[in-house]
């Protein structure tokens, strides 16, 4: 399946505004840590989505992607994270694309930062088209090197290229 026309320009964003704070000096929680970038970079991602005009409402959206998040890390490895979850607020099926340069915890089943963002929303009742394209990415980049395309990437033009060729 071609991925590229699954997602528009619009909707692809080359550096993420969410940064990783420094950590503090005294002593923290590491988990309570990673999980408020997540949460930042969950409702960039959802903020994005949102502005498609294509979602219900927009902070409902935010909830079930954080709800999903609970459920388990959607931090793959490779630095490539897939947050996504079925609901209400989707219209139809979704796809955003945000990068991080520097990372950003997400954690990642393999410790690592996550520097390439693939959110995708759908309806619930899109079971097929949504597992189709979850199971495509994942093997894309657990069996190959598709993650260098996207950290490469100069403009949206060669994403767009990157997701065709998945």
């Amino acid at each position: 399946m071609n991925l590229a026309r699954l997602i528009k320009p619009e909707l692809i964003r080359m550096e993420l505004f969410t940064t990783t704070p420094p950590e503090p000096d005294e002593p923290y929680d590491r988990k309570r840590f990673v999980w408020s970038i997540k949460e930042e970079v969950i409702k960039e991602l959802a903020e994005m989505v949102a502005s498609s005009g294509r979602v219900g409402n927009a902070r409902k959206l935010y909830s079930d992607l954080i709800n999903r998040e609970k459920k388990a890390s959607t931090g793959l490895s490779k630095g490539v994270a897939i947050p996504h979850v079925r609901t209400r607020e989707a219209r139809e099926f979704i796809m955003a694309f945000a990068r991080s340069t520097p990372g950003l915890e997400f954690d990642c089943l393999d410790g690592d930062l996550a520097h390439l963002f693939f959110v995708f929303v759908a309806p619930p009742y899109d079971d097929m088209l949504y597992l189709k394209i979850y199971k495509q990415m994942a093997e894309a980049f657990a069996f190959h090197d598709a993650a260098r395309a996207f950290r490469e990437a100069r403009d949206e033009g060669e994403i767009l290229r990157a997701l065709k060729n998945m």
